[in-house]
């Protein structure tokens, strides 16, 4: 009782069903670009009425203190920021017509499953722990497994510079992560790579440990 909710919900968009009328939270922010597939910069922001007063943006643009006020404050404070690229924003209902049009939610479906396959088998060849059940209540397109090494810089390096894939090597409380993440343009054989360089990386150097 009496606490502001704020969630970051970055990544689901596209990738998690999204009722704000059924979550209710106070403010919410997600961006499109990541799982929706629009361009970079498309994000949207939501605010319940009663906070809205409260919200002032970073940048003030023409709305701001406006001498012809429109019937939201908080719209004309966030609406127009001057010489601001929007064509990102304006490119948001062709994207959501493009996903509706080509089942997306069964896309996500089969990208969801590619994920849950694999998932054991990456840290078996690690000799890791997965860190969650393998559901869909805990993993959507996106697995972290954890990896042992003394260089993380060094392997992401390695894996973009010499076998061209691009991952993240993440630190969290002293321990390390690599993660994976599955949309429509990702296939099997993508991870197939993935899994044999990893076993090439582990036979001839020590950037990983077992």
């Amino acid at each position: 009782m009496g606490l502001i909710t704020i969630i970051d919900g970055a990544h689901v968009p596209g990738q998690i069903d999204l009722n704000i009328t059924e979550l209710n939270p106070d403010f919410y922010t997600g961006t499109l670009h990541k799982w929706m597939l629009a361009p970079k910069g498309s994000s949207f922001l939501y605010v319940k009425k009663d906070f809205q007063e409260m919200l002032d943006p970073l940048v003030v643009g023409w709305g701001y203190e406006s001498v012809t006020p429109g019937e939201s404050q908080f719209l004309d404070y966030q609406d127009y920021q001057g010489t601001r690229d929007i064509s990102a924003f304006l490119c948001t209902p062709k994207v959501i017509d493009f996903l509706e049009e080509n089942n997306w939610k069964m896309k996500a479906k089969e990208c969801r499953k590619l994920v849950f396959d694999n998932y054991k088998r990456f840290c078996d060849l690690l000799h890791t722990e997965a860190i969650c059940p393998i559901s869909e209540e805990f993993l959507a397109q996106m697995a972290s497994i954890p990896i042992k090494t003394s260089n993380p810089i060094a392997l992401k390096e390695l894996l973009f510079d010499q076998y061209k894939i691009e991952i993240p090597v993440m630190p969290l409380n002293g321990n390390y992560f690599l993660r994976y993440s599955i949309n429509a343009y990702n296939s099997q054989e993508d991870l197939d790579i993935l899994y044999t360089t990893l076993e090439d990386i582990i036979r001839t150097t020590d950037l990983i440990e077992l």
